[in-house]
């Protein structure tokens, strides 16, 4: 397109450019005004009443010039009447699905459209005829077309099966939707880097990290069969296994990293991800993070409650030995066994995070246990018996039960026997919601955290309990 050149108020680089023939125009015309003026001086003032008509005139044009002057700076900066290009002001701009004039909910969106130009504009503009913001994307790119992950704020009034309905005449297909909130609002990179950096300081953060990565699923950490064994699963390649809805890993310090959900199937983008995560847990070996708090018994002992691992595993022998049968006992429902094979596990970060209770250095007097379960998580406690009944199993169940609150836990649960009366006080000093069962024989009580205040959402899908307790699966 040509500039229009003779336009007037054409700018270039901010400044206004006029052209050469209104200045010779505008020069004509003040030469004809001084013209005119000198005519009608010369005969007004040869005249009777010439010097005061001249005085006049000068008090007109004076006022004339001032009216002319006040007028162009209150009107000099408004918009030509046709002007189309202002942008409305914020009482004038239409309202969107955000504003006050309705309200919107958030929403996961995750769809499958064919890998050809202009297949995800034709459904970014079905979403706009709903009033549907688009406020991320993340695209997964497949062998055969491409999956598109959106964040849509959406108006209240319009369903997910009115979004899905849309989102299927635009050309998607596979699609899955389900509520979102704020804790969504953070970019994918931004995510991935704070998960990065919480596995990078606890080794008892990596199922928690992958769940948050990945959405509900439940993982699981299997050792691999030996030779000549039928037990656990094969040992998988270096690269992993991926398998639609099920993604297997080389879990760190040995074994298969299990990871399923069976709702929604695994892209290679996400699989990549995953799978960096491990790796970053396998190169930087077991982790448990330092510090340490000193209490003071209601009988005045102090005692020193600190994360534990397998380095404190002589000391917890130590603590069972002190034990007796009937409290150990009552902690693993029968004979303890070999301490060395489930204590091994137990303290790992790998598979939870272990409390301890300490009394003086290398002296542990009780252990706390927070063990991650598949999709569930579950709480056991042990203390020695000359400590028992003064409040520290119910110091580290609270503790214990915290820690399950922060991760987004939405419940726990021990598994122990009616006749434990020390175990259930502690559980019901909880102040929380409990459901009581009896499976083979044992007593299951657990706690529903998401019904406390300000607990997280429920990140987890539902699945059968299977003990993360060694000692109970023999």
């Amino acid at each position: 397109m040509t500039p229009d050149m003779s336009h007037p108020t054409r700018s270039r680089h901010g400044r206004p450019v006029h052209h050469w023939r209104r200045d010779i125009v505008e020069l004509a015309a003040l030469f004809t005004a001084v013209a005119v003026a000198d005519a009608v001086a010369n005969l007004i003032g040869h005249g009777p009443d010439g010097p005061a008509l001249l005085v006049v005139s000068a008090v007109v044009l004076a006022a004339t010039a001032a009216f002319h002057s006040w007028w162009a700076r209150r009107h000099g900066h408004a918009p030509p009447a046709g002007d189309t290009g202002a942008r409305p002001s914020a009482g004038t701009r239409p309202g969107g699905p955000g504003d006050a004039a309705g309200a919107s909910v958030l929403w996961r969106m995750r769809t499958t459209v064919k890998d050809e130009p202009g297949s995800l504009a034709a459904l970014c503009t079905a979403l706009a005829g709903q009033r549907v913001d688009i406020l991320s994307l993340q695209t997964h790119p497949l062998a055969d077309g491409t999956v598109d992950e959106f964040l849509l704020r959406a108006p209240q009034a319009l369903a997910a099966a009115g979004i899905t309905r849309e989102v299927a005449l635009a050309g998607g297909t596979s699609t899955w939707i389900e509520r979102a909130d704020a804790h969504d609002l953070v970019d994918a990179p931004t995510r991935v880097l704070g998960l990065a950096t919480r596995t990078a300081l606890d080794t008892a953060e990596l199922p928690l990290s992958l769940r948050q990565l990945l959405g509900r699923c439940t993982i699981r950490s299997l050792p691999a069969a030996s030779a000549g064994e039928d037990r656990g699963p094969a040992v998988v390649p270096v690269e992993g296994i991926l398998e639609d809805t099920v993604m297997r890993l080389r879990a760190p310090g040995g074994g298969v990293l299990t990871v399923e959900r069976p709702y929604l199937p695994f892209t290679p983008t996400e699989f990549a991800r995953a799978r960096a995560l491990v790796e970053l847990d396998s190169r930087l070996g077991p982790r448990v993070p330092r510090g340490q708090d000193v209490l003071t018994l209601p009988e005045g002992d102090d005692i020193t409650v600190r994360r534990a691992g397998t380095g404190d595993l002589a000391a917890a022998r130590a603590m069972h030995e002190r034990c007796s049968p009937h409290t150990l006992g009552m902690r693993y429902h029968g004979p303890a066994g070999d301490a060395d094979r489930y204590l091994n596990h137990l303290l790992s970060p790998r598979f939870g995070r272990t409390l301890a209770a300490q009394t003086g250095p290398g002296r542990i007097v009780g252990l706390g246990h927070l063990l991650w379960d598949g999709d569930e998580t579950e709480v056991a406690l042990l203390v020695e018996d000359e400590w028992q009944r003064r409040g520290i199993g119910a110091e580290l169940l609270g503790r214990l039960v915290a820690m399950a609150r922060e991760a987004g836990c939405a419940s726990v649960y021990a598994v122990t026997q009616a006749s434990n009366t020390g175990m259930v006080a502690a559980m019901r000093g909880l102040g929380l919601p409990l459901d009581y069962q009896i499976e083979e024989g044992t007593l299951v009580i657990t706690a529903r955290l998401d019904s406390a205040p300000g607990a997280p959402r429920e990140p987890y899908g539902t699945g059968s309990r299977t003990s993360g307790d060694p000692a109970r699966r023999d």
